[in-house]
Formats: C-alpha cells, sequence, structure tokens
C-alpha cells in the first residue's frame, strides 16, 4: 500500500487493488482472494433508510436501496479472528460494543475474538448513515442474522469434518464439540481454505432476546481502556506522512459576498501556499500555527446585506412560510382526524399557547477535522462523519470524479449529535491538498464550529385545546413553524385533532440534531398537558394516564412516577416537580424532575430527574443508562440556557464562554428506570431519551413558583416572572 499514516485502520490489509462499492456481483473472486481463507457470509438488505435533515443527499435521491442488495458481511479468518464489516460510525453511542455483541450472541463466539472493521467507503457496505436511532434495530438485527447463519454454516462443516450428525455438535466458545467426546475444532480451523457463501435473508432466524447470553449483558467498552487513558485517536489525530495543515477564511457574515482581497503578505510567508479560487480562499503551511498566522494576515473584504436578527426571529418564522410549507409527520400533509371545531364546542375550558424554540448548536467534544491525500485523481480522506458514503458523493461532486476514485476512512469520532451529516471539511482538506500536491489536514476551531455548521431547527408552535371537566381532551390543533415534525403527532387519544408542520425560511443554515423536532414539540405538548390538568385541576400524572391508550407509555409514565415517588411530592414555595411522557423512534420514555426555584436571584436548579425507559429488548444496560444519562444531561441545555445570538448574518455568541452548556454544577441526582422488553425487538437509544427533560423541568417550575415558561430554553438570564 501507498497510504501511510499514524493512524490507518490495520484493517487496510484488506484493501481492494482498485476501490469498490462491493457490488459483490462485480467481482466476488477478487474480494474473496483479498480476505483469504475462511467463511464469508452476506446479508441481503432492504431498502436503505431515507435521509434525515441537514445532511444532504446521495446522488440518485432518497431511499435508494443499498449496492447489489448487500448490506452487511463477516469474515472468519484462518486464525479464528472474526472480521464483521459495517457503515455505521462510531461518535460515542459506543456501537462498536453493541454491534459486537449481536454478532457474538449469534455466532457463539468470545467478545474478543471479534473485530468491527467501521465506515470505510472502499472496505465495507454502502450504508445511509449513522443517525435516528437506526444502528441498533438495523445493523443490529441483520448481524444477529448473520452471525446466526454463519453459526449454521460452520456446524454444516462440523459435521463433514466429525462425519457426524449435526445434531451431534454444539458451538460455543469459538469452537464446534461433538457430543460425547472430547473432540472439537475451533472456527478458524474448521474454515481454513474454505471459500463458503451464503446468502442470508430478512427471515433468518435468531436467538430470542429472552435466551441471550452475550446480548443484554453489560459487556465492558470495547477498548474502553485507550480511550480513558487517551491513546484512542480520533479524525483529528489523523497524521500521514509530509502532511500540511490548512486554514480556511470564512467569510465576514452570512451571505457575504468577497468583494476584494489582498494575499500577498501571507504567499510571502516560509512554507506557506495560498489557495484562491473564486470565494474559497485557503492557506496550507507545515504547522497549524503557522497556518493561522498566514490565515490573519490575508485582507479581505466583503459585501453584507441586513439579515434577519435573534431578536425578532420568531416573528421571522411565523411569517415567512414558504409555499407548499404545510406538511406533517414524514412526508406530505398533516394528520387531521374529527373536528377541531366541535370539539372546541365540546369543551369546557379552552386554551391557546404559542411555544418558542431557539437554535442551538451542537457543541461537540471534537471540531469538524478532515485529512486529505490524492494519488493521481484518486482521493482519500480521512474525515470525522455521520455520512461517510454521503461525504464520498460530495467529494465526488466537488471535483467532478467518479465515486470510486474515493475513499472516505472515518476513524471514531468525538460526538456528532446529528451535527456531522455534511462533509465541509473534507472537501475543505482535499481542496487544499489537490493545491498543495501533498496531504493536508483541516481542523476546525470551536469559533468555527460554532458560526458554520449547521444548527438545531429554530421554531414556532401554536397549539389551540379543549377539555372537558373530568380531564377528557376534545380538541388539539397543533401548528409547528420551521422546527419539524418529528414527534409532531400526539400519543393521546383525542377525536379532534389537527397537527401540521409549516415549513418557513430560515435565517441561518439549520440541519439534524439529536431527536429532531421531537424536543421542540414534546416541549411544547408536554408543558401544555400540563396547563389543561391545571384548568381542571387534575394531578398531572392521572390526567395523563387518563388521555392515554397506549400501554407501552402509559407503562413508562407509571414506572418513572413510582420510582420519583411522585404522589408524595407536594410542590410550592420554591420547591417543584414535573413530569412529562412521550414516545420517538419506537421507544417511549417518561422523565420525572424536581427544581428549587429562588424568585428574588432567579437562581433554578434541577436537583433531581428520574427517566423510565422502553426501548424493546434491552442489548447491554450499562451503556444504554450512560445514554439515557447523557442525554438527560444534554437536555438540560437546551432546556434552559443554549441559544444561538445572532445580528444581521454574524452569531455573536460563538464561543464556550458565550454559549452556556451543561456543566458539572448542573448535574442533578439522576436515576434511570429500564423496562427490558424482551417480546418486542430493540429500538434505538441515541434520541428518544433526549425529549422529554425540557417539559419536565418547565412543570416543575410551574409548580414551584407558578410562572408557566413557554420558551426553549427557558431561563436563560434566570427566572423572570
Amino acid at each position: 500500500m501507498s497510504q501511510t499514516s499514524e493512524y490507518l485502520p490495520e484493517v487496510e490489509r484488506y484493501e481492494l487493488a482498485e476501490p469498490r462499492r462491493y457490488r459483490f456481483a462485480v467481482n466476488r473472486r477478487q474480494f474473496f482472494k483479498v480476505l483469504g481463507g475462511g467463511l464469508v457470509v452476506l446479508c441481503v438488505a432492504g431498502p436503505a433508510l431515507a435521509q434525515e435533515s441537514g445532511g444532504g443527499r446521495r446522488r440518485g435521491g432518497r431511499g435508494e436501496q443499498a449496492p447489489a442488495d448487500i448490506n452487511a458481511w463477516l469474515h472468519i479468518g484462518e486464525d479464528g479472528t472474526i472480521t464483521v464489516f459495517t457503515g455505521k460510525a462510531e461518535v460515542g453511542q459506543n456501537i462498536r460494543t453493541s454491534l459486537t455483541q449481536a454478532v457474538a450472541e449469534e455466532l457463539h463466539a468470545p467478545v474478543g475474538s471479534i473485530k468491527l472493521v467501521m465506515a470505510d467507503t472502499q472496505l465495507t457496505p454502502f450504508d445511509m448513515g449513522t443517525f435516528g436511532s437506526q444502528t441498533t434495530p438495523q445493523m443490529a438485527s441483520r448481524l444477529h442474522r448473520m452471525g446466526a447463519a454463519a453459526r449454521g454454516a460452520l456446524l454444516d462443516l462440523a459435521a463433514d469434518h466429525f462425519k457426524a450428525d449435526r445434531a451431534s455438535l454444539t458451538a460455543a466458545g469459538g469452537r464446534i464439540s461433538k457430543t460425547g467426546t472430547t473432540e472439537s475444532v475451533n472456527y478458524g480451523e474448521l474454515t481454513k481454505g474454505q471459500k463458503l457463501v451464503k446468502t442470508v435473508g430478512d427471515d433468518a432466524p435468531v436467538t430470542p432476546a429472552a435466551e441471550w447470553k452475550i446480548a443484554g449483558t453489560s459487556v465492558p467498552k470495547i477498548d474502553g481502556r485507550e480511550f480513558v487513558t487517551g491513546r484512542h485517536k480520533y479524525a483529528s489525530d489523523t497524521r500521514l506522512p509530509g502532511m500540511l495543515h490548512g486554514k480556511v477564511l470564512r467569510p465576514s457574515a452570512y451571505n457575504a459576498a468577497l468583494e476584494s482581497v489582498d494575499t500577498s503578505a501571507a504567499e510571502q510567508m516560509p512554507g506557506v501556499t495560498v489557495v484562491h479560487d473564486g470565494d474559497f480562499i485557503g492557506v496550507t503551511a507545515p504547522d497549524a500555527l503557522s497556518a493561522e498566522h498566514a490565515l490573519n494576515a490575508i485582507r479581505a473584504k466583503w459585501t453584507v446585506k441586513p439579515q434577519p436578527s435573534s431578536a425578532g426571529l420568531f416573528d421571522y418564522l411565523r411569517n415567512n412560510v414558504t409555499e407548499g410549507g404545510g406538511r406533517g409527520e414524514g412526508r406530505g400533509g398533516g394528520e387531521q382526524t374529527g373536528s377541531i371545531e366541535e370539539g372546541l364546542k365540546a369543551a369546557a375550558h379552552k386554551l391557546q399557547a404559542t411555544y418558542t424554540i431557539a437554535y442551538i448548536a451542537h457543541t461537540p467534544m471534537e471540531p469538524r477535522a478532515a485529512a486529505a491525500q490524492w494519488e493521481g485523481d484518486k482521493l482519500t480522506v480521512w474525515t470525522g462523519s455521520q455520512r461517510p458514503f454521503g461525504v464520498r458523493s460530495e467529494l465526488a461532486g466537488a471535483f467532478g470524479i467518479g465515486e470510486e476514485k474515493v475513499r472516505v476512512i472515518v476513524p471514531d469520532t468525538g460526538a456528532g449529535y446529528g451535527g456531522k451529516h455534511t462533509g465541509e471539511a473534507a472537501v475543505e482538506a482535499a481542496r487544499l491538498a489537490k493545491a498543495a500536491g501533498k496531504p493536508v489536514k483541516v481542523v476546525w476551531t470551536r469559533q468555527e464550529e460554532f458560526s458554520w455548521a449547521y444548527f438545531r431547527p429554530a421554531g414556532v408552535i401554536d397549539i389551540t385545546s379543549g377539555v372537558k371537566e373530568d380531564g377528557t381532551i376534545t380538541a388539539w390543533e397543533f401548528h409547528n413553524y420551521n422546527s419539524g415534525g418529528s414527534g409532531l403527532r400526539s400519543p393521546y387519544a383525542v377525536e379532534n385533532q389537527n397537527c401540521q408542520v409549516h415549513s418557513t425560511r430560515s435565517p441561518l443554515r439549520q440541519g439534524s440534531y439529536r431527536a429532531l423536532a421531537a424536543t421542540a414539540n414534546h416541549f411544547a405538548r408536554e408543558s401544555h398537558i400540563d396547563e389543561l390538568a391545571h384548568a381542571v385541576g387534575m394531578d398531572p400524572l392521572d390526567f395523563r394516564l387518563k388521555n392515554l391508550k397506549d400501554a407501552r407509555l402509559r407503562a413508562v409514565l407509571e414506572a418513572a412516577a413510582e420510582a420519583f415517588g411522585w404522589r408524595a411530592a407536594k410542590g410550592g414555595g420554591g420547591r417543584g416537580f414535573g413530569l412529562a411522557a412521550g414516545t420517538e423512534k419506537g421507544s417511549y420514555l417518561a422523565t420525572c424532575a424536581e427544581v428549587v426555584t429562588d424568585k428574588e436571584s432567579g437562581d433554578i436548579k434541577v436537583v433531581r430527574a428520574v427517566s423510565a425507559f422502553d426501548c424493546g429488548a434491552v442489548t447491554n444496560p450499562n451503556h444504554l443508562k450512560n445514554q439515557l444519562e447523557g442525554a438527560l444531561m444534554m437536555g438540560l441545555g437546551g432546556a434552559l440556557f443554549e441559544a444561538i445570538e445572532f445580528e444581521n448574518g454574524m452569531v455573536t455568541n460563538g464561543t464556550l464562554t458565550d454559549y452556556r452548556v451543561p456543566r458539572f454544577s448542573d448535574l442533578p441526582k439522576i436515576e434511570v428506570v429500564l423496562i427490558d422488553r424482551k417480546d418486542v425487538a430493540s429500538a434505538g437509544a441515541g434520541e428518544t431519551p433526549i425529549i422529554c427533560i425540557a417539559p419536565a423541568v418547565g412543570n416543575a417550575i410551574f409548580n414551584a413558583s407558578a410562572i408557566r415558561l413557554r420558551s426553549m430554553p427557558m431561563a436563560p438570564g434566570g427566572l423572570q416572572s
């Protein structure tokens, strides 16, 4: 291989002579020759998932089929190593461990014998991306089927090896033993010299969750020691021989036009190359500091047109609905049942309220980073991304080359939260590398990440509702402007509903964020549900249970309330209790919160939070609890103080000094209750746990202070009446 670096996946020994998308029908023989002896299992895939917002889309449009109907495979080498290939990326959610558990469970092999090759467009099958809480329901289920099929194939080989009935053989610990004897053979010995291909359908039998022995347990994080000691390598740690460092000149504001530029001072600096291509201006230098000095030496003048500012954001969103902008959950019209007019006529109490949601930043631990290397007309890029194949398409389009000439490798990435669907840093590094004739790495600064990445959409939500004296909701009209349709549909049993999303022109770049619009829609809905309960004098838990028929949502509500001690919690005098519930991405959540407020100082402290969660069969209890705790803590930021401020096309609080994220001092006492449903297929858990903390805290604040807060963030400057 000609590509070498301090960080390259060890699995590059499997690299093909010519880059391919692994359309297996093209050249299976070459693929098997490269892998060497062993067992190869193919898994037939259904349609690829549709794209989330914010990330653009692959050529060919949404819902494109996986290449050659292949979506996952594994290889059992002669040394017994089991290599599993997946296009999913590790961005901190610990799917390397959970996916390994899926294969180990079905293959009856030790976890330590399994190695995952992830998110490499030359080595792994096409994958739409790591988003939407789809890794567990989509990829893990396929790896379960693949592992089970591989075990069956190994038993067939062993039956031939032992000249014995297959029923007399047992697979365990990476070996197959003959019952009643001491004879056994390990998987590597068994597959030596074999090149067996087995195609697996979606209906292949797998081990029921109730019988799991490896999946469903708290297997320690794979390579956990490397993470906690700081030895683990991330995208920004990539080092290539002869590598230069790049920086890109940013406009003075959004939508600014370059009027003039003087790069002469930077061009005179030793080792500096200036790249000027239209409005794209960048520099390369031997080290990052020299590149920064060179960038600062460039004198550019920009023309900026007047633009909206955060002070008038919500009026702007309401008044700038795009033509045909009404849509419901998913694509197409909204959800409407019954008659809102009749529902309001039947109501003893009618309520109208507006809720607003600010733009917020993803604030990943690792800003965008990419290293690019050209070899002739072939391009390799190492970058942190949730969509390696999407980034490959962006690069191919940017340089007018075929995708087969582009390889994207995604090292483990320091968080994404939906914010790394796009390949800006990858394209920038590749442009600079092409001009410099050497590998170039670009790492965004924190300020660049704040200003030039996309944001969680802001929104305005109008709700009109009606309720009878007995607490029955009779009418529910819900209009969301801009923030989106995820979590739009109400889980409450209301005969007369009208839920709509209205697309608007956004003054800032916006896209996917953890749980998408479900955070906004649950905040508005669960806050309003509490307001209805207050209007009829009912306990908020009893009010919800009266209007809920969904058994799984009722179960998490009751579990959270019991663990929290809801019935004994009496608010007032500065201490308050609140709850919220919801469902999204196939999982169910209820969160109770306790807050302490001080009207004089404006201080708000969340002192306790309890979440009950049902995502079907649990794959790894400890890691699932970590997901819930992290999501809850992250959600506190958007609930209480995170908001992007901007003026005339410029972000005005784009540093961690000015943009408040949750800190250790904000951490409440957290308790997680897992409802492990072995009878239900596993759903993803990366997103749903964030959706209820904001309304639970808002409802607790009202319970403590009688102040109803209807904007997220609720208290950026403290509690105000």
